[in-house]
């Protein structure tokens, strides 16, 4: 349980408070749950998040949200690679004039880096409070949270132990996306274009490091036999996806292909309509959490929670003595701990979960 904060907040009005989560995507998909902690906490306080451009899209519909502010990440490097330092200066500063602006009177680093800490004393808020604050940010904060590693398995537990500390029960925090009508409009003339019709099955393979993939042998196999039990395979992914999914989609000529044809909030749409979900440890499986979709996640080289604090979600994680390496692979590309989980295993565990039937429990770390 995290100690709760002395903080001191003005008296007689609501607080001003901003969220600093800058990246990525499944990083912000389970501190989402922070928005909920905090609205409990004060309802009637002003909500900002600063998020990079890239994410920005998965808090723009939010109705819980009074504001989303960008962080130009990529401007910034793109001035110092180019050793422009004025012009970054003067960034910065723009930067800093547009936060202090809002006035925030607590500023939340969720994220605990040099760089988010930065953009939290740039705010200049009489209270920050930073989450596991290192790399120099832990100077730039008058409190520091640190939740111990490990000990809390549930999904984005740091985040949960964060609003605790603030104040807001434990069961406040449930992660929180919302579907803009706009994309939602758009997520479905897309699948209608791509002929989904009836049920389907979100497929989730592709993530930033290849230790954390399935097989794309394994996924064309799992599409298949989906479609022969009358779930719609579709494959979802970003721009950078696109090659990998055309090549499962040549092996499962049942499964539409939807990888790179949808925007960031046009995909949250989209899977908000899936009957099920399988992925990898990816942003889009955590999003099927968030919009309480069925979901079966698979983990190996990484165990971001072994428990989704739902029922609909189901942790698939064999305790292999090597795992989880996560950046660190020691099985030569063999990815072992990810090749322990069967076709049969994971279409098993999906259909008992698509058809409300209790699910087998997760294998405990060892």
């Amino acid at each position: 349980m995290s100690r709760l904060l002395p903080l001191k907040l003005p008296a007689g009005r609501p607080p001003r408070i901003l969220i600093v989560r800058l990246s990525a995507i499944g990083d912000v998909v389970m501190a989402s749950g922070l928005i909920r902690s905090l609205r409990a906490r004060w309802p009637d306080a002003t909500i900002h998040w600063l998020v990079e451009p890239p994410a920005a899209p998965l808090l723009a519909h939010n109705p819980r949200l009074d504001g989303v502010k960008t962080m130009p990440r990529a401007v910034l490097q793109q001035l110092w690679r180019e050793r422009r330092l004025g012009a970054l200066a003067g960034e910065v500063l723009a930067l800093r004039r547009r936060l202090r602006a809002e006035r925030y009177d607590l500023v939340l680093d969720a994220q605990g880096l040099l760089k988010s800490g930065f953009c939290a004393w740039l705010t200049g808020a009489p209270q920050r409070v930073g989450l596991r604050s290192h790399e120099g940010s832990q100077h730039l904060m008058h409190h520091r949270v640190s939740p111990p590693a490990g000990a809390d398995r549930r999904i984005g537990s740091e985040y949960r132990a964060l609003g605790v500390a603030l104040g807001a029960a434990e069961s406040d925090f449930r992660l929180d996306l919302a579907v803009g009508a706009a994309p939602r409009e758009r997520a479905r003339a897309a699948l209608a274009e791509a002929g989904v019709a009836g049920r389907w099955v979100a497929l989730c393979p592709f993530t930033t490091r290849p230790q954390k993939h399935w097989f794309e042998d394994r996924w064309a196999e799992l599409a298949q036999a989906f479609a022969a039990r009358g779930l719609q395979p579709v494959i979802v992914g970003g721009p950078g996806d696109v090659d990998a999914a055309a090549r499962i989609a040549a092996l499962a000529p049942a499964a539409a292909n939807l990888a790179g044809r949808l925007k960031l909030d046009e995909t949250v749409a989209a899977l908000a309509e899936a009957a099920l979900l399988v992925g990898v440890d990816t942003g889009l499986t955590h999003m099927g959490t968030a919009l309480d979709v069925p979901t079966v996640a698979l983990f190996g080289s990484t165990r971001p929670y072994l428990d989704a604090a739902t029922p609909r979600t189901v942790v698939l994680y064999d305790a292999l003595p090597c795992s989880p390496c996560r950046r660190r692979p020691s099985c030569a590309g063999r990815f072992d701990c990810m090749r322990s989980l069967e076709v049969q295993r994971v279409f098993d565990t999906a259909t008992r979960l698509a058809d409300g039937t209790p699910t087998l429990p997760i294998l405990p770390v060892s």
